[in-house]
């Protein structure tokens, strides 16, 4: 005759809730801390590891051994776990530090020659050996603006609507198309300023000037676009296309009513890389659109400043101030590819929200 155990009687285990004792967390984090720094004091003065980076070289490898050695004690899947953590934290910290020191130098550097007028005056009736408080980057930030605006009109319908021809129609040419995008990806900045010099500037407009400028970076930022934008329509699931079909909606409804709107955000990204792909170009632009002193937006008649051209004017200069120029240039063109990353996220965003 088999027992029958009461439910009640059947012991529960307690769920594990390490947020009850975070203070000794913290204290074990913070021997983990002490113990990699120590190894890698000891590897930093014995072995042939120099500067800060051969430090932080030691202590990622520290701190994974120091893990180990603490985690053995607390069975294999444990240890599993926390080693896994402690490289990939590790990792995490190598792609992060650069980047954070990149932005540090020329926030500290940059910082310098940005006052009010900076924004707001050209060059014309000054030199970049003037005092910081002379002259400015007006007619760089509008060049840059207007090129790049031009480029973006061109490069990101055509890139979306490859990316489409490949993944949503998949017609006999998309082997062909998809290839040509890949090939274009790798072609030097310095190769497109050379076509469209010889085929726009040489043999039509006979001149520099900015279209000319705008045409070379849509070359270049086509590639990025389309390639970006043809993985962003392979996340969209079958079954909301079989969906659509099903209630009777055609190819092309489905694809602008129901893909399209599904991956909005995701074309969005797509535009804002090859926007950062090509807002620091400079040597399609040498060739192109060139340089000019004043403010203009005339695109094709003359030639047109830009802030790659700006900072690299002013750094082959070489004197102190026109460093700090070029310093300062290159902290207004991060935060102009910042503000338009943010200010495109919240408008996808917004869009989305309202339907």
């Amino acid at each position: 005759m088999t027992a029958v155990i009461a439910p009640e009687t059947v012991p529960v285990p307690e769920p594990r809730r390490p947020w009850r004792n975070p203070m000794q967390a913290l204290r074990r984090r913070l021997l983990v801390f002490v113990i990699s720094a120590v190894i890698a004091t000891v590897l930093y003065s014995s072995t042939g590891l120099d500067g800060v980076l051969g430090w932080y070289v030691a202590f990622g490898l520290s701190s994974v051994v120091a893990v180990a050695v603490q985690a053995f004690f607390l069975g294999r899947k444990s240890m599993s776990d926390r080693i896994a953590s402690a490289v990939i934290s590790f990792g995490f910290a190598t792609v992060v530090i650069p980047w954070l020191s990149l932005v540090y130098t020329v926030v500290s550097r940059g910082w310098k020659a940005i006052y009010l007028g900076f924004f707001t005056h050209d060059m014309l009736v000054n030199s970049v050996d003037d005092p910081l408080n002379a002259g400015g980057i007006s007619h760089a930030i509008v060049g840059t603006c207007m090129i790049v605006g031009v480029a973006t009109l061109i490069a990101a319908p055509l890139g979306i609507i490859a990316a489409v021809y490949i993944v949503e129609i998949n017609g006999r040419a998309a082997r062909f198309v998809r290839f040509l995008t890949q090939a274009m990806s790798g072609v030097p900045s310095i190769v497109a300023g050379l076509f469209i010099y010889a085929t726009i500037v040489i043999a039509v407009t006979h001149k520099n000037n900015g279209i000319a400028g705008a045409l070379a970076l849509a070359i270049l930022m086509l590639p990025t676009v389309a390639r970006t934008s043809e993985e962003v329509l392979k996340v969209v699931p079958r079954d909301i296309r079989d969906s659509s079909y099903a209630l009777g909606a055609t190819q092309l409804r489905t694809t602008l009513r129901v893909v399209l709107p599904t991956v909005r955000s995701g074309l969005i990204t797509a535009t804002i890389l090859g926007i950062a792909r090509v807002a620091g170009e400079t040597a399609p632009l040498l060739l192109t659109s060139q340089y000019a002193l004043r403010l203009t937006t005339n695109m094709f008649d003359s030639t047109m400043a830009s802030m790659p051209t700006y900072i690299f004017g002013a750094l082959r200069t070489g004197t102190d101030l026109s460093i700090a120029r070029a310093w300062g240039g290159a902290l207004v063109l991060i935060a102009l590819i910042v503000l338009l990353s943010v200010t495109a996220r919240l408008l996808g965003g917004r869009n989305k929200g309202r339907k």
